[in-house]
């Protein structure tokens, strides 16, 4: 592809050029040569073929995993966070010894520690990672969820979005089975504080664990900034300070108790 240069962009179609805007800018590209049905029957596009189911696979998973934490997501994720996730459930998928190329799966991968700790330390923002915006140690228990930060400082212990006065912390656990495509999530409760430089000690707990039988699970921690004007707080939503990042991830099959 190549990009579009001088004043005048163009967006649309000629003869066999596309031109578009992406994230990127204004490119411009040739149209294919070949067609859809070559590449599904002729042999020599077998290669190509596995390629194909597998980046589907790939890209069904990152999806599956978006959708499990949609809610938490919505304030904080970046533009290229479908693409970034694809390329970690591709490495996932890789890590399959059992199937034959075309057929190799990310459920497969999650069966092994090496999948797991793929996924684990995963930003959604990738303009707001957690480690740059949390400078405070916490400790999560895996067998309930339950997660808590002793004697935060708002003011020293995390990086505020500009013109924020508040921040309000939260935790997710979601349990993801991507062999079925099936999830659950359950969301903490959420703590909000001035951003000053009052300690607090923050706990955040779950009802209950996420009922479903199958998959694995995937704790995530979310910083949300707000504003007070008049007495209401208002999301800042311009994706640049909000954070959410996957903290660990563990087997369906045996929980325990970890510090982070």
């Amino acid at each position: 592809m190549a990009r579009q240069g001088g004043l005048l962009k163009v967006v649309g179609k000629l003869d066999d050029l596309s031109f578009y805007k992406s994230a990127d800018g204004f490119l411009v590209r040739t149209k294919g040569g070949v067609s859809a049905d070559r590449i599904n029957s002729d042999p020599t596009f077998q290669r190509t073929r596995e390629n194909n189911a597998e980046f589907g696979m790939s890209a069904g998973a990152g999806k599956l995993l978006r959708t499990a934490v949609r809610n938490l997501m919505m304030t904080a994720s970046d533009n290229r966070v479908v693409s970034r996730l694809t390329r970690l459930m591709t490495d996932v998928k890789n890590l399959d010894a059992a199937n034959d190329r075309g057929e190799r799966h990310v459920h497969e991968g999650f069966d092994l520690p090496e999948g797991k700790a793929v996924l684990k330390g995963f930003n959604f923002n990738n303009r707001a990672i957690l480690s740059g915006i949390l400078f405070k140690s916490y400790t999560l228990n895996t067998t309930t969820g339950a997660l808590d930060i002793t004697g935060l400082v708002p003011n020293m212990d995390i990086v505020a979005a500009p013109g924020s006065t508040h921040v309000t912390v939260k935790g997710g656990w979601s349990k993801v089975d991507f062999e079925t495509g099936e999830f659950e999530t359950v969301i903490s409760n959420a703590v909000n504080l001035p951003i000053n430089s009052t300690p607090s000690n923050i706990n955040l707990t779950h009802a209950a664990a996420p009922a479903l039988a199958t998959g694995i699970h995937v704790f995530t921690l979310q910083i949300e900034f707000y504003q007070e004007v008049n007495g209401s707080q208002y999301s800042l939503k311009n994706g640049g300070y909000n954070s959410l990042a996957v903290i660990d991830v563990m087997s369906g099959k045996s929980l325990r108790f970890r510090l982070v």
